[in-house]
This record gives structure tokens, sequence and C-alpha cells, in this order.
């Protein structure tokens, strides 16, 4: 989970400064901060599922 806040710090504010240049480069920034999302998720899950193994 730690991994996947850092490539969300990362991406975010290079998206949103991408956006701020040309508008047509929404969707291709919004990719690389939704992969950092899902990392994010899948870590959420497998902790989850560790827990409920104890």
């Amino acid at each position: 989970a730690l991994g996947a806040g850092i490539a969300v710090a990362a991406a975010a504010p290079a998206a949103i400064g991408a956006f701020s240049e040309n508008e047509k480069n929404f969707g291709k920034s919004l990719i690389f901060v939704a992969l950092g999302e899902g990392v994010a998720i899948y870590g959420l899950l497998i902790s989850i599922l560790i827990i409920n193994q104890l």
C-alpha cells in the first residue's frame, strides 16, 4: 500500500500538469493514476484476506 501511495503521489501532479498543457492528455494521464489506485485496492484486499486467515 505504501508503494501505491508513492505512485499516486507522483502520478497525480504529473497528470494535472499534463492536462493543463494539453486537454487531450486527460485520458492518458488518468490511466496512470488509476493504475496506482488499483495496486492500492489489491493491497487492501490481500491484507483483508491475510487478517481473515489468522
